[in-house]
């Protein structure tokens, strides 16, 4: 099977798990329902991260695919880890308002490097 499959699957599956096992501890009562949502949608921001650091590794023939492709895993390593952060440090408002406003300026930087690129690539 193909690594980035095996790696994508095992990430869902320990997402799943996690949060299965958060739910069961919530309800025998050693943890509460904040902490079980910050667990889990923490680790979506770590699984961005972690596919932002997989990203430029990809081999691709074009040397503006490959710019591309660091540009892109950047801002998403980036964004995830913030996204990450804040949803386990912040108050849970400032998490959804930051947490969206960091992966919507990862998308925002990879949508803008790409057209950068296009008006390059036209222009010379």
């Amino acid at each position: 099977m193909n690594r980035e499959i095996v790696g994508s699957l095992a990430w869902a599956g320990g997402i799943v798990a996690t949060a299965l096992a958060a739910s069961l501890a919530r309800h025998l009562g050693y943890v509460d329902g904040d902490t079980v949502t910050r667990l889990v949608i923490g680790l979506n921001g770590l699984m961005i991260a972690w596919m932002g650091n997989r990203m430029p590794k990809r081999f691709v023939p074009s040397a503006c695919a490959r710019q591309l492709r660091r540009v892109t895993g950047w801002s998403l390593l980036l964004s995830g880890l913030v996204y990450a952060g804040l949803w386990a440090f912040a108050p849970i408002p400032v998490a959804v308002t930051g947490g969206c406003a960091a992966v919507g300026g990862g998308l925002i930087v990879t949508l803008g490097y790409c057209l950068s690129l296009r008006s390059r690539a036209r222009a010379g």
